[in-house]
């Protein structure tokens, strides 16, 4: 990787605490980090360091105490709340231990469903929804719905909700923690073929060591700052 290169996520002295009655919790203290496209980074460490609290402040469903984040040089804290959703829904895609898919609708209906937010036109999005969905491997399972699909077909349903948009960035956060040893294998494999086959850029929590061992660069958070393993 170029370091050179501009950012495509950059955080600029960051802070972010919590409270509890009786103490103050400090996440992150002025920390700096930057993620260059097409790479991949596995947050790792302990529980309770912050880890899918960084994960968020990257993604933009939290926000920091103080400190900047840039988007390719853009400012992302100059966005009003409409614009900043827009650019979560296009530029980011998010994947859970827990996946959030909508019971009651079929695995097409999960997955076109960042398109129709985005006011896509229905029919082209729904041809990339059934590519997407053939592309993690359920060809023979788009129109089934949530409840009938296994843990693994449910993730991969939701890995390929979060790709539909082609975005720059897939964000995971324990994306195998629910998964069985077969099922993560399965799901290890395929963030890795992602990411060579489209360059796109990934960040995830783990505990999961050979996934941690898949990724590039493995980093953590140490006295809030975010730091190499």
């Amino acid at each position: 990787m170029d370091n050179s290169l501009i950012p495509l996520i950059s955080l600029q002295s960051v802070s972010k605490c919590f409270f509890s009655r009786t103490s103050k919790i400090v996440i992150l203290n002025n920390a700096s980090f930057n993620i260059y496209q097409g790479e991949t980074i596995a947050i790792v460490g302990p529980s309770g360091i912050g880890k899918s609290t960084l994960l968020n402040i990257v993604g933009t469903l939290d926000n920091p105490d103080s400190g900047k984040i840039f988007f390719k040089k853009k400012n992302l804290f100059l966005y009003g709340d409409e614009k900043i959703a827009n650019f979560r829904n296009s530029k980011i895609g998010f994947v859970f231990q827990f996946h959030y898919l909508l019971q009651g609708f079929s695995a097409l209906e999960n997955v076109m469903m960042p398109g129709l937010i985005a006011h896509k036109n229905k029919k082209n999005i729904e041809k990339c929804a059934i590519n997407m969905l053939e592309r993690v491997g359920l060809s023979s399972r788009v129109f089934h719905r949530i409840e009938d699909l296994s843990g693994g077909e449910q993730q991969r349903t939701a890995l390929a909700r979060a790709l539909v948009l082609e975005p720059d960035i897939l964000l995971a956060d324990e994306p195998t923690g629910n998964l069985d040893q077969e099922n993560s294998k399965s799901v290890h494999a395929l963030i890795n073929e992602l990411n060579k086959e489209l360059g796109m850029t990934i960040v995830l929590v783990t505990h999961n060591d050979d996934l941690a061992r898949m990724m590039e660069r493995n980093v953590t958070i140490l006295d809030g700052e975010i730091i190499p393993v």
